[in-house]
């Protein structure tokens, strides 16, 4: 999921329907806002909204007791929140928690079942991306037991930079030691090695990334594996 700042950003699932489908599910869609750290439901919540990022970036994260929790997948513009209900379960399966503010498009989860119900290329659509997130959520796992944490941090800051559509953003090493599951002085660790390798600049939780294929050779073979299924199963990436 290269990012490409030369054109508009657009939901990458909804750019694969027909014109038709498309402009249907905008009808019944509203343009939001979501805040940094706006929590959008537990898991074990009942699913009322699926969401449909355009330029924020959603954490999901696996909890693990009232006061730690793991990031088990990120969710922008190439994805939507939600996509659980097409297994027939309406309860979320972990917390979603906006990590980077920015537009969406929210859709009512029963108004989105019911339109999903009368279309089966949407449907279609959704199944290939719910096979996409099973295989990174497993990626993911995976990349926690067995990589160091500056291979994880290199990936993880890749994979925002796409979402974020940015060479910028704002990361306090508290949220990256609780998003990566590690205690701080590793993220300190972490950040200084890739910012002498120079590779990107880190001050007081401002990171500029400011050397991409750097970045990618300092990550682990997760990063690339996530996009080579994303682009192997999604039509259009």
């Amino acid at each position: 999921m290269p990012k490409n700042n030369k054109k508009p950003i657009a939901n990458i699932l909804l750019a694969c329907l027909s014109t038709e489908m498309h402009q249907e599910l905008l009808l019944h869609s509203e343009r939001v806002t979501l805040m940094a750290n706006q929590v959008l439901y537990r898991a074990g919540e009942v699913i009322t909204d699926v969401y449909f990022p355009i330029n924020c970036i959603i954490s999901l994260v696996s909890p693990i007791d009232e006061h730690a929790g793991l990031e088990v997948g990120l969710v922008g513009n190439e994805g939507m929140l939600g996509v659980t209900l097409l297994l027939e379960s309406n309860i979320a399966p972990f917390d979603a928690l906006v990590q980077a503010k920015g537009y969406a498009l929210r859709i009512d989860s029963a108004m989105f079942l019911e339109t999903l119900a009368q279309n089966s290329d949407l449907l279609h659509q959704l199944k290939l991306y719910l096979y996409v997130v099973i295989r990174q959520l497993g990626q993911t796992a995976a990349c926690t037991r067995f990589h160091v944490v500056e291979e994880r941090l290199a990936r993880w800051l890749l994979m925002t930079q796409d979402r974020a559509h940015a060479d910028n953003f704002h990361m306090t090493q508290v949220f990256l030691a609780y998003v990566l599951g590690v205690r701080r002085v590793g993220i300190t660790k972490a950040a200084n090695s890739l910012q002498q390798q120079q590779l990107i600049r880190y001050h007081r939780g401002d990171i500029s990334i400011i050397n991409r294929p750097g970045l990618e050779a300092a990550s682990c073979g997760c990063y690339q594996a996530d996009n080579e299924i994303y682009k192997r199963i999604i039509p259009i990436a």
